[in-house]
């Protein structure tokens, strides 16, 4: 995998989420939100996710009763990892995604303006796969390459009154032994 004006070379699917808008000028990229997903909760595979990301929000609230409170909603990540590993890319790097709502990380709010989010499909009570953890690694240090990132933290970290994920089920450590060792970023376990 490489980055070419902001998205993702190599086996890579690329969609185009309605959902983003530009950054502040002169904000830099510096955090990764890693977050969990599924739908319906628990339910893992089909298109479901990527639908709400491509703003099919409304059909998919006809669709399935769990998905009656998506009506209307206008939600994106810039990336999705599925549970066997392959990497859908939602919204370039350079735009701001839609993903993590009202939020703070180290004083500063409104964590979209100066992050990358990226979805693993999965819940906060079943374990993430290896090839996700594989996959979000090399993510990890190809984006600490490309810009400043300076730490890596889940939705819960930024916004822990009203987010639980990526969950308990998300380790961490493995994640950390999975980088490389010329990756400086900080980790919710440092």
């Amino acid at each position: 995998m490489d980055i070419v004006d902001h998205r993702l070379t190599g086996a890579v699917s690329q969609k185009a989420s309605p959902h983003f808008d530009a950054r502040p000028s002169s904000t830099p990229i510096s955090l990764i939100v890693v977050h969990g997903i599924s739908l319906p909760a628990g339910h893992f595979g089909g298109s479901y996710v990527q639908e709400l990301f491509l703003g099919d929000a409304k059909k998919l609230s006809l669709i399935h009763s769990d998905f009656t409170d998506l009506a209307g909603v206008r939600v994106s990540s810039h990336l999705l990892i599925a549970r066997d590993g392959r990497i859908t890319q939602f919204v370039p790097f350079d735009k701001r995604a839609w993903h993590a709502g009202e939020s703070c990380y180290d004083g500063q709010t409104d964590c979209n303006d100066f992050s990358i989010g990226i979805e693993l499909e999965g819940t906060d009570n079943d374990p993430y796969r290896h090839e996700q953890y594989s996959q979000l690694s090399g993510l990890v240090d190809l984006l600490a390459i490309e810009y400043p990132v300076a730490a890596v933290v889940g939705h819960s970290d930024i916004a822990p009154n009203r987010k639980s994920d990526p969950g308990p089920s998300f380790n961490w450590r493995r994640l950390k032994a999975l980088l490389r060792q010329s990756t400086c970023v900080t980790l919710p376990i440092d």
